[in-house]
Formats: structure tokens, C-alpha cells, sequence
């Protein structure tokens, strides 16, 4: 059972903003449903896939090897 840590009334201001008060995270997942209930869900943005460097090493050595010519016969 969740507890509720923090209510309070808000109002919607003149540009349809409501500001939350003492909010403990910067982005939030919105679900607005018929009835007028609205659903907060906090989300955590992550850095985008970084490829390794060691990844990154090995495909700089197969573009050399390719301007070189140096690959293998095609697969059939």
C-alpha cells in the first residue's frame, strides 16, 4: 500500500501549467485519462548507448583494413 507523503490543491495557471511542489524528480511520464484523473510517473533519462572503446578501436582498424583491401571473400 503506497503512502501518501505530500497533497496539496493546485490550479491550473494561464498558459494550462500546474506547478508541483517539492518535486523530487525533473521529468515525469503524464497519463491523463477520461474521467479527468492525471497520473505521474517519475522517469530517469540515461545517458544514450555509448559504444566502448575497445569497440570502437576494432572498427577503426576494419575501416583501415577495407580502404587497404585487406577483407576476407565474400560470404555465399
Amino acid at each position: 500500500m503506497d503512502l501518501t507523503i505530500n497533497s496539496y490543491n493546485s490550479k491550473v495557471d494561464s498558459k494550462n501549467r500546474i506547478t508541483l511542489r517539492k518535486a523530487r524528480f525533473d521529468y515525469y511520464n503524464v497519463q491523463e485519462f477520461e474521467d479527468g484523473k492525471i497520473v505521474l510517473e517519475p522517469r530517469v533519462l540515461v545517458p544514450p548507448f555509448e559504444v566502448s572503446k575497445k569497440t570502437l578501436n576494432m572498427m577503426d582498424k576494419s575501416v583501415k583494413n577495407i580502404k587497404k583491401n585487406k577483407v576476407s571473400d565474400p560470404i555465399k
